[in-house]
C-alpha cells in the first residue's frame, strides 16, 4: 500500500438512513459524499441504512463524487459496518473516535479482511480518521501516520469540546484545531477542517471568511452537512484561476533561474526559492493541470 493523497475540498455528510438525501447528493458538486452510519442515523435504523449502503453508494457517486462511509466507534458495529462499507464499494472510511495507533491498525486489519472477500485489492479503501478526546490528541501524529490506508486527519470539535469540558467556542476549538493540522502534515496527510466553528446557514459571508483564514493557515479540505456550503469550501479550499497562472509563472522561472546555475531569482517584486516553488507545485497539482 502507497499513500497516494486525494484531491477533496468539499464532503458532504448525507445520512445513510434519509432516503431523499441520498438520492440528491450527486447533484451538489461536492468532491466526495461521507454517507453516514454514526451520528446522522438513529440507533433503530442503523441496520437498514447498512443494508441499503450498495444502492446508496451507486446512487451518490453518479457524477464522480468519490464516496465515504463514516462508521461507528463500538466495534461490534464498526466489523458490520466496515463489511459493508467495503463489500458495497465505498471508496474510504470515515473512522470516529479513534484512540491511538493500535486502534488505526486494528480497523485496517479489518478492513483487509473484509477486501479480500469482496474480492477488491488489499489496501485500497482508504482512511479518514477523526481525534475526538484529549487523550487522542495527544497522539494525533501517531494516529495519522499509523497505516497507508489514512489519508487525511481532522479534529471533531463537539465531542472534542465535550471531552474538555469547553464550549464549542473558536477560542477553545483554536489549540486542539492547530495541534491536528501540524499533526497531519507532519504525518503527509491531508488536514481536515478548519479554525473555528460552523457559522449558522444564513451567514454565509461569515463562513466563508472563516474557510478563507482556515485555508491560509494550512487545512486542505472540510467537511459540511449541509449543500449551501458546498460551493464554497470548493471555491475557498480550491485553487483559484490566478492563482494557478501565478505559480506556473513563478516555476518557470525558477526553473529558467536554476539552468543559469541560480538558486534564488527575483520574480514580481518577490524573492523565490526552493520552499516558495515547492508551494507553487503543490497548488499547480492540487488544481490537476
Amino acid at each position: 500500500m502507497t499513500r497516494d493523497l486525494p484531491t477533496w475540498r468539499s464532503l458532504l455528510y448525507v445520512p445513510a438512513s434519509a432516503e431523499k438525501f441520498v438520492a440528491k447528493a450527486h447533484e451538489r458538486g461536492a468532491d466526495a459524499v461521507i454517507l453516514d452510519l454514526e451520528d446522522g442515523v438513529a440507533p433503530d435504523a442503523k441496520a437498514a441504512a447498512r443494508a441499503g449502503l450498495p444502492g446508496s453508494v451507486a446512487s451518490v457517486r453518479r457524477n464522480g463524487a468519490e464516496v465515504l462511509v463514516r462508521i461507528n466507534r463500538p466495534l461490534r458495529m464498526a466489523v458490520q459496518d466496515i463489511a459493508a462499507a467495503v463489500a458495497a464499494g465505498a471508496d474510504a472510511l470515515v473512522c470516529t473516535k479513534m484512540m491511538g495507533a493500535d486502534h488505526v491498525r486494528l480497523l485496517s486489519e479489518l478492513t483487509a479482511e473484509s477486501e479480500a472477500e469482496a474480492g477488491r485489492p488489499i489496501g485500497s479503501v482508504r482512511f479518514v480518521v477523526l481525534v475526538e478526546d484529549a487523550p487522542a490528541l495527544a497522539h494525533a501524529q501517531s494516529i495519522a501516520a499509523a497505516d497507508p490506508r489514512v489519508v487525511a486527519l481532522g479534529v471533531g470539535g463537539e465531542d472534542l469540546a465535550t471531552d474538555l469540558g469547553a464550549e464549542p467556542t473558536p477560542d477553545a476549538l483554536d489549540l486542539p484545531k492547530r495541534m491536528g493540522l501540524v499533526a497531519a502534515r507532519a504525518a503527509g496527510v491531508l488536514p481536515l477542517g478548519f479554525i473555528g466553528t460552523v457559522a449558522g446557514l444564513k451567514d454565509l459571508d461569515g463562513y466563508r471568511a472563516m474557510l478563507r483564514r482556515s485555508r491560509a493557515i494550512g487545512f486542505a479540505c472540510a467537511s459540511c452537512v449541509h449543500p449551501s456550503q458546498v460551493p464554497i469550501i470548493n471555491e475557498e479550499y480550491g485553487a483559484r484561476p490566478e492563482e494557478v497562472e501565478r505559480a506556473k509563472r513563478l516555476v518557470a522561472a525558477f526553473e529558467a533561474a536554476l539552468a543559469e546555475g541560480k538558486g534564488a531569482v527575483a520574480f514580481e517584486g518577490d524573492m523565490i526559492d526552493k520552499p516558495i516553488v515547492d508551494r507553487a507545485r503543490k497548488l499547480i497539482s492540487r488544481a490537476g493541470v
